[in-house]
């Protein structure tokens, strides 16, 4: 079942309220119903954690946590998957909303020159925020959407194909009691 794979990843909410360096959140990370791992928790916390980890901004865990929190859902799956975009991914990321953004605004993607550096970057940053903002708006509206779609079915999947197993086991079983 998904529950039990997911919960072998996720920390324990006792052991973080305990934490020091957490202790000022702890009324809000005791909350029970931000640990439930059922299917629509997940399922909007991978909403929640994709569409923060698309946006360019600062502070993306903070957002997701919120988010988890107005959407009660799994705040540490929501937060953890924030990290999708990490120092190694993140160009990739924003450049790729940076060049749907351009398409959306019918604007030709300007490409990046052999060398980058944090002039050239502030001399264009002008020109990159729009489409990069809409990109990435429009992009992450998307996944978190497909994201939510895409959990809730393969759960459904997981759980009735543990039904049919059960099923089976119990037939199986009957078949031999009568033996």
């Amino acid at each position: 079942m998904p529950r039990r794979f997911l919960q072998r990843y996720l920390p324990n909410p006792d052991t973080l309220r305990r934490q020091r360096s957490l202790r000022f959140m702890a009324h809000l990370i005791g909350d029970p119903a931000l640990w439930v791992l059922s299917r629509r928790s997940v399922a909007n916390a991978f909403s929640v954690g994709l569409f923060s980890a698309l946006l360019p901004i600062p502070f993306q865990m903070v957002i997701a946590a919120f988010g988890a929190r107005l959407g009660r859902c799994n705040l540490p799956l929501s937060v953890a998957l924030v990290w999708i975009t990490n120092p190694l991914t993140m160009p990739i990321i924003y450049y790729a909303n940076y060049c749907l953004g351009a398409w959306l605004m019918q604007t030709p993607a300007m490409t990046a020159p052999e060398h980058i550096s944090t002039h050239w970057l502030q001399d264009q940053l002008l020109d990159i925020l729009p489409a990069l903002l809409i990109g990435s708006l429009v992009a992450a509206i998307a996944i978190g959407a497909l994201a939510n779609l895409t959990i809730r079915l393969l759960w459904r999947w997981q759980v009735s194909r543990s039904w049919k197993a059960r099923a089976r086991r119990r037939r199986r079983a009957k078949a031999a009691s009568r033996v």
